[in-house]
């Protein structure tokens, strides 16, 4: 068969049918390759997105501040700062030079002073609700990893039931008049909160949780009484009263011990340092000084009490001293051996001063006694000697700790031993 004859066999439509072949090929490329290509790409990009949000959430969790806490040195020997002083750089590193020159291990910070304010801001959403944050120290989480760097131990003092800023959210908490049911003040005009509201407690409570969550080694707990100057003929405690007049002697000492026991409770197991200032007579009298603190009624609760053993804040005539204040090592001494008696008495109910079981070297009450003493001029000009005086008196009662109060924070270095 010729060619040409071969060409007339192939059907007219031959064209069409090579187009209809090469888009079958081109379809085949075009929609069934890539199902097998975007498969696999599909694979690895959901691996990738994994990764990446994997990587998100590492960094989230690198940027979510978590506090350290360094161990209550054997022998805590600390300087008070006000929270003005910490919030201020130039201020504070007058106070922490002193502590790297010296023995001083531990600091004491105003986490909330007599104005009720907290000074720094916090997360806590009731105390936010509450609104008494005030960025006093505004760095405060980086200051303490400083002072931790250092290892100085740091402790939070919180003004409890002097609060004016409470009082004025929640009148209803306050101290009132008994004449006219208005809010009561102290001679400074202070209002106090009565000791006796849950609510009060349970405030507390939210503010040391919040401290010792940006860095507080310890909290320590001051105005833990009921008020002492003031009009005290014209003045009713609305949650207190009746368990006041029912026990006139020991009504407040036992409303006082009550929230000893409710603070302790619900810091149990958390790890948090507590420690409780109390009046330096609290050493010495029987009675609750009608404020409502017995000694013994605070030791079982805390970690350390402190009784502000202040040589100018006795009385004329205390031991027999016309100024006490001039005579600071007797104070000191009489009052901490007063003290160290009754924490032995304590830890021995039962047990014969005479047996050989009562002894202060075992006691654990003695060992949670560290008193406030004084670096300011008050009743007397204080000079290194007298300082250094009520810490010698402080360690012949049997006790190695104390904290040093100044309010105007400008200690007296040459009272302190070098480093």
């Amino acid at each position: 068969m010729s060619f040409k004859n071969i060409n007339k066999s192939i059907p007219k439509n031959r064209l069409l049918i090579f187009l209809v072949f090469l888009f079958f090929i081109f379809a085949v490329i075009y929609f069934v390759v890539p199902l097998f290509a975007y498969t696999k790409y599909s694979t690895n990009d959901a691996v990738g997105i994994s990764i990446r949000e994997k990587d998100k959430k590492t960094e989230a969790e690198k940027n979510v501040f978590v506090a350290t806490h360094i161990k209550t040195p054997e022998q805590v020997k600390a300087l008070y700062m006000t929270s003005w002083v910490a919030g201020t750089p130039s201020i504070r590193k007058k106070v922490i030079d002193i502590i790297d020159r010296t023995e001083i291990n531990s600091v004491v910070i105003d986490i909330k002073d007599y104005t009720g304010k907290i000074s720094f801001e916090v997360e806590d959403p009731i105390l936010k609700e509450v609104g008494s944050s005030e960025k006093r120290i505004a760095d405060v989480k980086d200051f303490i990893k400083i002072l931790h760097e250092k290892n100085i131990y740091v402790i939070g003092r919180i003004s409890v039931f002097q609060d004016p800023q409470f009082v004025s959210k929640f009148p209803e908490l306050a101290v009132k008049k008994a004449s006219d049911g208005s809010i009561w003040k102290d001679y400074k005009g202070i209002s106090w909160l009565d000791a006796g509201s849950k609510k009060v407690w349970d405030y507390v409570i939210s503010i040391g949780k919040e401290s010792y969550r940006v860095g507080f080694d310890e909290l320590n707990f001051d105005y833990i009484r009921f008020p002492s100057d003031g009009n005290m003929k014209d003045i009713s405690y609305p949650f207190s009263e009746q368990k006041i007049l029912a026990d006139p002697n020991l009504g407040k000492a036992k409303i006082m011990e009550d929230f000893f026991r409710y603070l302790s409770s619900k810091f149990k197991g958390t790890g948090v340092t507590l420690s409780a200032d109390l009046f330096g007579m609290v050493t010495t009298n029987s009675d609750d000084l009608n404020i409502g603190q017995v000694l013994e009624r605070a030791l079982p609760y805390f970690d350390y009490v402190a009784p502000m053993v202040y040589p100018s804040h006795y009385p004329k005539t205390f031991i027999g001293l016309s100024n006490p204040a001039a005579y600071p090592y007797e104070v000191v001494k009489y009052s901490m051996d007063f003290a160290v008696k009754r924490a032995v008495a304590l830890d021995n109910v039962g047990i014969a001063t005479t047996s050989p079981m009562f002894n202060k070297t075992t006691s654990q009450s003695v060992k949670k006694l560290r008193p406030w003493l004084q670096d300011f001029d008050l009743g007397a000009t204080y000079t290194p000697e007298m300082v250094r005086k009520q810490m010698q008196a402080t360690y012949d009662s049997g006790l190695t700790s104390w904290m040093l109060w100044d309010a105007a924070n400008t200690y007296t270095e040459s009272a302190l031993l070098k480093e």
